[in-house]
């Protein structure tokens, strides 16, 4: 019976392989909400008592550059990761680089003494980002 053994095994790698793709559309679309549409408005999950992106940016000592830099780094990475179902490829680079910023994310809200609780959705996503990346 090794063809259903081997039957069994294609069909565990098709149920991780569908997990991995709706890790990626959860996260790039959270990303590209927070980035594109919810930029200007008040969430729970800002830093210090700020009211748009940008005021979060100047909570955390950082310029607006600075900002429309991770922005566009969020962003792009983001369509990468969507991107990357079709182009396995840019799996890994795009993954990691929205690791590497999302730590960013929690290391800033760290500095600035956040309650704990606004740093969770970078985590979520940073765990996401690490599923998505090694499994």
């Amino acid at each position: 019976s090794t063809q259903s053994r081997s039957s069994a095994a294609s069909d565990v790698y098709k149920r991780q392989e569908v997990f991995i793709t709706i890790l990626k559309i959860v996260v790039a679309l959270s990303l590209f909400n927070v980035w594109l549409l919810q930029y200007k408005k008040p969430t729970q999950w800002r830093g210090g008592n700020a009211t748009n992106i940008f005021q979060e940016f100047e909570v955390y000592g950082l310029s607006e550059t600075f900002c429309y830099t991770i922005g566009v780094l969020k962003v792009g990475l983001g369509l990468a990761l969507l991107a990357s179902i079709w182009f396995p490829s840019l799996e890994l680079i795009a993954s990691l680089g929205l690791a590497l910023l999302l730590t960013g994310s929690i290391f800033m809200h760290l500095k600035v003494k956040d309650d704990l609780k606004k740093s969770f959705p970078a985590a979520l996503f940073l765990v996401l980002c690490l599923v998505i990346a090694f499994f």
